[in-house]
């Protein structure tokens, strides 16, 4: 099955003698999936030597932090760099932390030897190319002692059978190098000659949630500074709170505070890993991905404030200076729900990322490669040359639906949003003010008419494009999924060119969110000390032809359950008392089962080129198995 860890192939050395159930030694794994390593039965024998998608252990790659040991200041106080931060977690050390780091251990057993002479010895340790990426412990007395590939197992131990626990000491990041595939052989000597018996494990893959997993906790930058800005952000944190708690997260938000970089959906994708754990229940572990922005120091937070217990937190490295910077928000990364379309299957969803047709820019190659080497959600482009920011959030979503697929494909629709408009103008309220919001921190309201807008060609020209780049986008999704035209929505939006002032439109959106000098610019604007901008990564200016949204980007909120939708207000015309974007989103988005709530995003995250999905972020259920039943 393409896109899924399908057969690796590999194949572990077989017992090297005649079997002998009461004599040969018997290494046993969870190799059905069930949680438990059966000893008694067989059903853990079968398929043991290889790994496939349908049967074979899998461990964790155990990155967390359970007993919550790893500093983030030297002993001298000062912050650690970004290779330090990175390079602590359980794996780091010989020990197990506790008994919350213990489940993280795939067990693995001996089957008992009773017939065992008194000089036997015996050695379970990882062999072949994933022997570096291993650590085994034993079970002694009730607790875990690190077991070396020199220790031995005594004739007692051989007797009895022993319990063993393993992990990995990091995620899969180069498939090339090593696929996550782990040998653990297990060899008696002292009683004839020796003989050997081998299982393979699967490391878990680092995993993106997709919409179908329920959003549990939602996190979002709390910025400190003073003035109308710092006000009006932390009034957004508040009203996002009461949003969250209203869709029924229990959770309280998560907040970023140190860093100021109010883009909380750029710097971070929340992922997981699993394994089988008791009951066949999976046992997880949440993997924050930071983005390959190494000059962007919120990600530093991540390991400074939320890698702790069951959370963990991988740094990929940091994108080359030919690999634009803009494309490397983890705004620019969403995940198509599971699918099956002909031979190829996605269980646990599919990556999708923007790249620039026009110039061949595409997304770090040090992130490509590790998102690819999961083996699972092979990651497909989309066609961002059009936008000035090229995040595909921008414009595409993923939305839950009670159909036979269970997901449809919800996009931004510039016709309908010009059609808003023509139909406004039609019924004599071209005079109408375009937008209804009011004056913001330092920056006039937009003054814009109805007529106006609809009077200028390159308002006409932008919104074609974008339509057209949309529909191009949504034919490679329907191709790659089967997705069919009656399973997408189609959400009313406008897009506006990136040179607002030679448009003679929107004169209060003037910011670009593409790269650190943006971020200080954006920071200036809001009077903080622009420190979510450090850093020597290159602004990018846009080409005159590439939009963003212009009416806050609908498409572009926040899926808090199945059932209620967050999205941006939309400070449309009003007309009649309503506003007539509102009205039709609400609508459009009804028709598709969903509740829609609103929340002002427009001085806060808007004229910086982002919406409310882009100024925040969200932890999703991770109980759903990524492995098929047994």
């Amino acid at each position: 099955m393409a896109g899924v860890l399908a057969a690796t192939g590999a194949t572990a050395m077989a017992d090297t003698a005649a079997p002998d159930r009461a004599k040969a030694p018997d290494l046993r794994a969870d190799v059905n999936r069930d949680g438990r390593v059966d000893v008694g039965g067989d059903s853990d024998t079968s398929g043991e030597n290889t790994w496939t998608a349908q049967r074979g252990a899998v461990l964790l790659p155990n990155i967390d932090d359970d007993a919550k040991r790893c500093p983030v200041k030297d002993s001298r106080g000062r912050p650690l760099s970004d290779a330090e931060l990175a390079r602590c977690n359980d794996a780091s050390d010989t020990k197990v932390n506790g008994a919350r780091d213990a489940a993280d251990l795939a067990r693995l057993r001996t089957v008992p030897l009773p017939d065992a002479a008194d000089g036997s010895r015996g050695t379970v340790r990882a062999v072949g190319a994933g022997a570096a990426k291993a650590r085994l412990f034993i079970k002694r007395d009730g607790r875990w002692a690190l077991l070396e590939p020199t220790d031995k197992l005594t004739a007692k131990e051989l007797r009895s059978g022993v319990e063993l626990g393993v992990e990995a000491t990091d995620v899969v990041r180069d498939a090339g190098r090593w696929n996550g595939l782990v040998t653990m052989r297990f060899t008696v000597t002292g009683d004839g000659p020796s003989r050997s018996d081998d299982v393979v494990l699967r490391t878990a893959p680092v995993l993106t949630h997709h919409h179908l997993q329920r959003a549990q906790e939602v996190l979002v930058t709390r910025v400190k500074g003073a003035g109308e800005y710092g006000r009006g952000q932390r009034k957004f944190v508040k009203d996002l709170a009461e949003q969250v708690k209203a869709a029924g997260i229990g959770k309280p938000l998560t907040t970023f505070t140190k860093y100021g970089d109010v883009w909380a959906q750029d710097f971070v994708e929340p992922g997981y890993a699993s394994m089988p754990g008791p009951g066949g229940k999976p046992r997880t572990m949440r993997v924050l991905i930071r983005s390959a922005q190494l000059d962007r120091p919120a990600g530093r937070e991540l390991f400074e404030k939320l890698r702790g217990p069951d959370v963990g937190v991988v740094q990929v490295g940091k994108a080359r200076p030919d690999e634009e910077w803009t494309l490397n928000s983890m705004g620019n990364l969403e995940t198509i729900p599971p699918y099956t379309l002909g031979d190829k299957s996605y269980p646990a969803g599919r990556i999708i990322q923007g790249y620039r047709k026009d110039t061949g820019s595409k997304p770090a190659k040090s992130m490509r490669t590790f998102l690819k080497s999961q083996g699972a959600q092979d990651p497909l482009l989309l066609d961002t040359s059009w936008l000035a920011v090229g995040h595909v959030d921008e414009f595409v979503q993923f939305l839950p639906a009670d159909t036979g697929r269970g997901w449809r494909i919800g996009v931004a629709d510039p016709a309908a949003g010009v059609e808003l408009l023509r139909k406004a103008q039609r019924e004599g309220h071209g005079g109408k003010k375009m937008f209804s919001v009011p004056r913001g921190p330092g920056i006039p309201a937009p003054k814009e008419t109805i007529d106006k807008v609809l009077g200028s060609a390159k308002f006409t020209a932008d919104n074609k494009l974008a339509a057209e780049r949309i529909e191009a986008n949504l034919a490679v999704l329907k191709r790659e999924t089967g997705v069919t035209d009656a399973e997408i929505v189609r959400v009313p939006g406008l897009y506006v060119r990136d040179d607002a002032g030679g448009s003679g439109l929107s004169s209060s959106r003037k910011l670009r969110r593409l790269g650190p000098d943006s971020l200080r610019a954006f920071n200036q604007l809001r009077g903080d000390d622009g420190r979510s901008g450090s850093g020597t990564g290159p602004s990018r200016a846009a080409a005159a032809w590439q939009n963003s949204a212009y009416v806050p980007g609908a498409v572009n909120g926040v899926l808090l359950s199945p059932t209620r939708y967050l999205a941006p207000k939309q400070w449309g015309p009003v007309i009649g008392g309503k506003d007539i974007f509102t009205e039709a989103v609400t609508s459009v988005y009804a028709k598709a089962g969903f509740t829609t709530s609103y929340i002002d995003d427009w001085y806060t995250y808007h004229i910086g080129m982002g919406e409310v999905h882009c100024g925040t972020n969200t932890l999703r259920d991770t109980g759903t198995p990524w492995w098929p039943k047994a």
